[in-house]
C-alpha cells in the first residue's frame, strides 16, 4: 500500500512540475528604443502579433534589450531563442547587424526585419564591420526584410494638410533615418503638389521648420520647440518620431494647432490629430506570420510595399476623418493616382529638387540640406 502511495506521489508531483515548467512562447518580438507602449512603430507591431497570436492559439511574448547595443541585442535574440521562439520579428534598422548575426547563429530560427535588411556594417564613415569581416550584405534565407514606402504615406498628409487650408506646414523626425526622411520628403511634396493646384504661387516650405529631434522619445524640449513653431504661425507640424510625436500632440494641444501622426492611426490620442501618415505594419506582420505557420515563409529577400499593396495611407473611418474641407472623395483620387504611379513621389535630393520645379515652385538649398543633409564633396 505504501509503494502505491509513494508512486502516485510522485506521479502527482511529477505532473505539478510540468505544469510550472517553462512555458514556450513560439512568436517573439523584441523592442528597439521604444517600447511596446509607444503609440507608434512598436506598438502597431506588437499589436499585430497579438492580435494574429490570439486568432490562431500561438503562445508570444516580447523582449526588451538592457541597451541600444549589438550585443544587447543579440542577448535578448537569445533569450528569445531559449524562450522556445520559432520565429522572431524586430522591428527597426536598428537590428540590421544583430539579425545579420542571428540568422547565421539560429539557422533553425526565422527572422522578421522591419525597416532594415541585415549588414555587418558597423559604421558607415570607414565601412568597418562589427566582425572584421568583408563587408556582407547577405539576408540569410531564414529571414524577410519588409520596407514600406513611407514616402507615399508622408506625401498623403502633406498633400491632405495645404489642401484643408493649413499651409503654413512644419516637420519633426526622431532620427534622420532613411524611413524618417522618407516620411518627411513625401509630406514635403505633397504639400507643393496641392500647393500647385490650388494656385498658392507663393507657397513655401521653409528650412527652419523642418527638424530632426535625434530622439524617438517624449521630451519637454519637444514640447517646447514645437510650441515656439506654432507660436510663430505654423498651422500643423507632421511628427515622424515614434514616442516623441506625443511631445508634438503637447504642443498642438496646448496651442489649439494641428498636428499629424504616424505610423498608425493616432486620432484616438489627442484631438488634435489631424490625420495620420500611417503604413500597414500589423498587415504586414500578420502576412509574414501566416506565411510561416502555413509552411510557406519565404525568406532570403526583402519586399517593399506601398499604396499598390493597401500598405500605406491615411484613416479613412469616419471617426479619424478630422480634415474640413477635403473629402475622402478627393482622397481616393490621389491615392489612386499614387497606387498607379502616375505620381512618383520623391526620395532624394535629386528628385525632390526635380519634383518641386515641376510643380513650378523653387526647390531651395537650405529645404534640400535640410531634408537630406548637405552634400559631401
Amino acid at each position: 500500500m505504501k509503494k502505491i502511495l509513494f508512486a502516485f506521489v510522485l506521479l502527482v508531483t511529477a505532473a505539478v512540475l510540468a505544469a510550472c515548467g517553462p512555458r514556450v512562447y513560439q512568436i517573439a518580438m523584441i523592442t528597439d528604443s521604444g517600447d511596446i507602449d509607444d503609440r507608434s512603430f512598436n506598438q502597431g507591431t506588437w499589436e499585430g502579433i497579438v492580435e494574429f497570436a490570439q486568432e490562431n492559439n500561438k503562445t508570444y511574448k516580447y523582449y526588451k534589450p538592457t541597451a541600444i547595443t549589438l550585443d544587447a541585442y543579440v542577448a535578448a535574440i537569445d533569450l528569445a531563442v531559449k524562450g522556445g521562439a520559432e520565429i522572431i520579428v524586430t522591428p527597426g534598422f536598428l537590428f540590421e547587424n544583430s539579425v545579420h548575426k542571428a540568422q547565421t547563429l539560429y539557422p533553425d530560427v526565422k527572422f522578421i526585419l522591419i525597416d532594415g535588411s541585415p549588414h555587418n556594417v558597423a559604421d558607415w564613415g570607414t565601412m568597418a564591420t562589427y566582425d572584421g569581416a568583408a563587408i556582407d550584405f547577405t539576408i540569410g534565407a531564414n529571414t524577410l526584410s519588409i520596407f514600406f514606402q513611407e514616402e507615399q504615406s508622408g506625401f498623403f498628409a502633406g498633400y491632405a494638410s495645404v489642401k484643408d487650408g493649413h499651409d503654413v506646414l512644419g516637420f519633426m523626425g526622431g532620427m534622420a533615418v532613411p524611413a524618417v526622411v522618407r516620411f518627411g520628403a513625401g509630406y514635403v511634396a505633397g504639400a507643393y503638389y496641392a500647393a500647385k493646384e490650388m494656385n498658392l504661387t507663393s507657397f513655401s516650405f521653409p528650412a527652419n521648420r523642418y527638424a530632426y529631434l535625434n530622439t524617438f522619445a517624449p521630451d519637454d524640449a519637444i514640447v517646447t520647440q514645437a510650441t515656439s513653431w506654432f507660436n510663430a504661425g505654423v498651422d500643423i507640424i507632421h511628427a515622424a518620431a515614434g514616442g516623441a510625436g506625443l511631445s508634438v500632440m503637447t504642443a498642438a494641444e496646448n496651442t489649439g494647432k494641428w498636428m499629424v501622426g504616424v505610423d498608425v492611426d493616432q486620432s484616438n490620442l489627442n484631438d488634435k490629430v489631424l490625420t495620420s501618415a500611417m503604413k500597414g505594419l500589423a498587415v504586414a506582420v500578420q502576412s509574414a506570420l501566416e506565411d510561416f505557420f502555413n509552411d510557406e515563409f519565404t525568406g532570403g529577400v526583402s519586399i517593399t510595399l506601398g499604396a499598390a499593396e493597401g500598405a500605406v495611407g491615411l484613416p479613412t473611418e469616419t471617426a479619424s476623418w478630422r480634415f474640413s474641407t477635403f473629402t475622402v472623395a478627393q482622397y481616393n483620387t490621389i491615392l489612386a493616382a499614387v497606387s498607379n504611379g502616375t505620381i512618383v513621389v520623391p526620395t532624394d535630393r535629386a528628385t525632390m529638387s526635380a519634383f518641386i520645379t515641376a510643380q513650378g515652385f523653387t526647390a531651395s538649398t537650405a529645404l534640400l540640406d535640410a531634408i537630406f543633409g548637405a552634400p559631401t564633396a
